[in-house]
């Protein structure tokens, strides 16, 4: 084991802790960090994916014991998702393509850290149609299964944005919708399993541990604005660096 390694999963740790902390998984700060260190493109998307599973599935019993979570708007969601993310983990961009299309989710996802760090929890919920739901869920299935990702860096800010779900609901909805996308990304490429590196049992621990704190922090305080956008600037560096083929 290399000390980059360490260093690797440190970072790793606390990713998880800033993104279960709103009810995410932390693929796309994974991604981040690990293509910062220059570990392959074929081994960051299986990795991030697996890494995702482990920690969604804990964030959301956490959420959902909590009370945090919305099943009315998760299973249209899911419905249009689950087939379209298994679509995108089975096929396989250039990596050239692959660089670029991360990179842009890294900048907007780091964008909407830096200027909208947080969001209120106040105005009347309006339910989606039915349709529209499940429409939107095959389009960020799709990207997460493609990119991997979980689609929760598209799903929260979407649904805050239009209304659909309070702030603490959406916590919850977007840790079963990663979860769900997560699962069938990774299925629909199990070929890539053969690329996780060795060092996984580590970064998995570094992971949970960084799930355990920030699921506790997110259930029972505030979210710390100052760190998100930080977050947000991690990203942004990282996604141009990866769409300039840096």
């Amino acid at each position: 084991m290399q000390s980059s390694d360490l260093v690797i999963a440190f970072l790793l740790a606390l990713g998880a802790i800033l993104y279960t902390s709103v009810g995410h998984a932390g693929s796309s700060v994974y991604i981040a960090i690990m293509s910062l260190f220059n570990l392959p493109s074929v081994v960051i998307k299986p990795t991030a994916l697996t890494l995702n599973i482990l920690v969604s599935s804990f964030t959301s019993w956490r959420y959902i014991r909590k009370k945090f979570f919305d099943p009315y708007l998760l299973l249209p969601l899911c419905l249009g998702a689950i087939p379209m993310a298994f679509l995108g983990g089975y096929l396989q961009l250039p990596v050239y393509a692959f660089k670029i299309i991360l990179g842009i989710i890294l900048i907007l996802s780091g964008i909407r850290f830096v200027i909208n760090p947080k969001f209120r929890e106040d105005g009347e919920v309006k339910r989606p149609n039915l349709y529209l739901s499940i429409i939107t869920g095959a389009v960020i299935g799709f990207l997460a299964g493609l990119t991997g990702t979980g689609g929760g860096i598209f799903l929260s800010p979407l649904i805050l944005f239009l209304g659909w779900t309070t702030v603490r609901s959406a916590s919850g909805t977007a840790s079963v919708f990663i979860f769900v996308n997560s699962v069938s990304g990774l299925l629909g490429n199990l070929s890539s399993i053969s690329n996780i590196p060795d060092t996984l049992p580590l970064f998995a621990l570094a992971v949970l541990l960084g799930a355990l704190i920030g699921t506790k922090f997110g259930v029972q305080y505030f979210s710390n604005t100052t760190i998100k956008r930080a977050l947000g600037l991690v990203l942004i560096i990282a996604g141009v660096k990866l769409s300039l083929q840096l």
